[in-house]
């Protein structure tokens, strides 16, 4: 079985526990606790036929990326940088963001998500989408369940090619 380090990343508030939580435990909680450091759990999962064991790292939210220990991402194969699609200020270093984690974390597999996606309308992710000065990945809504699973089998296919 192959093992991978996966960090959740972003703003604060921006519901990368919430996602950690829907994919680890299938639960939601509308209760907002600030995440202190890190929290760090495993699940495997299978793809294509071979078995992944995802070891993600729920890390404090930052405003900026630079601002998170650096020693957080050693290892790292892959990075899942959270947005919230009701909140702007979330997405508006979103390029800055990612130069930096592509420096930081050679090679690793970074997807960009927008989260929250019960909360907008079709019309907010169209508009949402043009202004994004990178492409996302994928929409998701921790509290409804809706893409957080395939977010997790996606990048695990991706780490393991």
């Amino acid at each position: 079985m192959t093992s991978k380090k996966v960090i959740l990343t972003g703003s604060f508030g921006v519901g990368k526990t919430s996602l950690f939580n829907q994919f680890i435990y299938s639960r939601f909680s509308d209760k907002y606790l600030t995440t202190i450091g890190v929290k760090v759990n495993k699940k495997t999962i299978e793809v294509d036929g071979r078995t992944v064991a995802l070891m993600i790292w729920d890390i404090a939210g930052e405003v900026a990326q630079d601002k998170v220990p650096t020693s957080y991402f050693l290892g790292a194969s892959g990075i899942i940088y959270v947005f919230d699609l009701t909140r702007p200020s979330t997405y508006h270093s979103l390029t800055k963001d990612i130069d930096y984690l592509q420096d930081l974390t050679k090679g690793a597999v970074i997807k960009i998500v927008g989260n929250k996606k019960d909360l907008v309308s079709e019309a907010d992710i169209s508009r949402i989408s043009s202004e994004l000065p990178l492409p996302h990945d994928l929409l998701t809504s921790a509290k409804t369940g809706e893409n957080v699973n395939e977010l997790f089998y996606q990048l695990g296919a991706k780490l393991l090619d």
